[in-house]
Parts: structure tokens; sequence; C-alpha cells
């Protein structure tokens, strides 16, 4: 199972996923809010509106800035054969999932507010990733897909990640893509904050790994790349995304029957070892 909102979730996290988990042999069964197939943040499938002349009419189709920071072509490729696949084109309603009809729960992110606040704060998402957890099903989540998942609680009012690591969007990936936005993409300068700081909070305060981190047991429990990993700087940088040939950029946490990821760039290595978890 994987929910999408009813648009502007991350193409690559939904379509990278969907392709390496029906390519080892697993059905995909999509979920939307009502039942109408979903559709990706077209900004990240093209680049248009990520350049500082995006908001000028004749020149917003000349993407420079766009073409680096969209979904990569491997990606966007996904994409297309998703978007033609019958799953994609027929999605069942949040409310009508069933957590018995599943042997596991995907969570994708995106970050763009219009679309994504939707998904984000769904009590009936919220509702379904409780029941996924409590009856020790596997469940993925990816990027903002990690903040969905802190924010469903379990029978004990406690998020389903108390006591459990978890990775998720860093605040050094999320703060400086907004950084770029504020400077190429005035008009809209929050395109990469889903939640902006409100008035005296701190830097970084509603990033989703601030709120991630505080719905854990402990802040330990946020597992970033550590300083001595291997190739930690491809991990690190932004600039480079894995590949289903070359996981070295990826850094994915499983504990338990749970495995999480930071961002698109990951999302070929947290499929692969989601489809692993699965039952053949």
């Amino acid at each position: 199972m994987i929910p999408i909102p009813a648009y502007d979730f991350d193409p690559t996290e939904v379509a990278v996923s969907w392709r390496v988990l029906t390519a080892q042999g697993h059905r995909v069964i999509f979920a939307t809010p009502d039942g109408r197939p979903g559709m990706g943040d077209e900004i990240m499938l093209t680049g248009v509106g990520l350049d500082w002349w995006g908001g000028v009419p004749l020149l917003r189709r000349l993407p420079v800035i766009g073409l680096i920071l969209r979904a990569n072509g491997d990606a966007r490729a996904a994409y297309r054969a998703m978007a033609s696949d019958p799953a994609f084109l027929t999605p069942i309603r949040w409310d009508v999932v069933k957590v018995g009809d599943f042997n596991g729960l995907l969570l994708p992110g995106g970050h763009r507010a219009r679309g994504m606040r939707a998904y984000l704060e769904s009590r009936v998402l919220q509702a379904l990733v409780a029941e996924f957890f409590a009856a020790g099903k596997p469940v993925a989540a990816i990027c903002h897909g990690v903040l969905l998942a802190a924010r469903s609680c379990d029978a004990t009012d406690r998020s389903v990640l108390y006591g459990r690591k978890t990775t998720a969007l860093t605040w050094r990936f999320e703060g400086s893509a907004s950084k770029i936005a504020q400077r190429t993409r005035r008009w809209d300068p929050d395109y990469y904050r889903t939640y902006p700081d409100g008035p005296g909070q701190p830097e970084g305060y509603m990033s989703v790994q601030q709120e991630v981190t505080r719905a854990l047991a402990d802040p330990s429990d946020f597992i970033d790349v550590p300083v001595d990993a291997p190739d930690r700087s491809r991990k690190t940088s932004g600039l480079y995304r894995d590949s289903l040939r070359d996981e070295r950029p990826a850094w994915v946490v499983r504990d338990g029957n749970y495995l999480s990821a930071r961002w698109p760039g990951d999302a070929h290595t947290f499929a692969r070892l989601f489809a692993e978890m699965l039952p053949a």
C-alpha cells in the first residue's frame, strides 16, 4: 500500500519505489483522498519555476537551475511508466484501506505545502499508519513520509516512532534547498519549506528533522550519517543520488520492521531494502 496526496507528492520517491517493488514481483496498490489518480509535483518533474526568472511568462519555460534540481532522468522515466500503470490510474480511497489486505505500507514524501499538508495532517492516514505498526507489518517512510509516521500515535498517545530509531529529511538538506529557493524563487521562497518557522521560533524549528526528533524517545534516536561513514561526502553533499547500480550516496536506517530514508537520493536503496522486508 502506497498512500499519496491528490497532488504534489515527490515523483522520485513514489515512482522509483513503485518500479523497484513491482520489478521484484510485489503488487503495489495506491490510495488517494478521493480515489482519483494522484499527480506528482510538476516542478520536480520539469524544473520549470526554480530559476529566478521562473515567474516571467515568456522566460519560465527555459529552466537552467531547475534542470539540476528536478528529478533525474531515471526517476522521470519511472514516473512516466508508473503514470500508465492500471494500479496508479485506479487508486482506492484512503478511508477504505484495510490493513489486513496488505503486507506492508510505504509512506513517500514531497515538500510543496499546497498538496502535501493535507496528506501529512490527515487523521485518516495517521490512524492507518498506527494500525500498520500495531499489526507488526513492515512500514517504510522516506523524507516527509517520516513526518506522517511521527504524527501517528498508538494506544499510549505516543508517536509510533517513540522508542524507535529513524532518519528523515535532514535540516541540512531542507535548509540548503530553502536558501536556494529564497534566491531563485523569490515569489514563493518557502517552496521547499512545507512548514515555515513561526514568529519567535529558532531557525529550523518546524523542519522535518526537528519535528520528527521531538516525537522520539530520545533525540539520539534520529540517526544521521556518522562522521566516519564510508562515502560520507557522497551521502551528505546533496549532489549525488543513488541508483540500482550505485548505492554509495544512500543513507537508510532500519529498526525492526520499520525502514526510513532521507530524500529522493536514497530512493533506490530504500525501495530495494523494503522489498526484502516483505513476504516473498
